[in-house]
């Protein structure tokens, strides 16, 4: 396939679900860890999981919009589609 905005797209778009699943199985084991993170006990692994969930959210949304974007506009593929050509 040519490398222009259809193909960024459409990698986007396949990876949306994989991501998506894999960050919402983390968040929702965390949240737990997250909201009571005012309880005795859990004074290091409440805000350690806010700052893992601020993480996969912050991580998510680049990889969905910004890796996307760089890829389409400062990427330079070969138009073979072979590596190393």
């Amino acid at each position: 396939m040519p490398w222009n905005e259809s193909t960024a797209l459409r990698g986007a778009s396949e990876r949306l679900p994989p991501i998506l699943m894999t960050a919402l199985v983390t968040a929702l084991g965390l949240l737990p860890m997250a909201i009571g993170s005012a309880e005795a006990g859990r004074e290091i692994e409440g805000p350690m999981a806010m700052v893992i969930l601020g993480g996969l959210l912050t991580s998510t949304a680049l990889n969905l919009l910004v890796l996307p974007t760089l890829a389409l506009r400062y990427g330079k593929f070969a138009s073979h589609g072979a590596i190393g050509s």
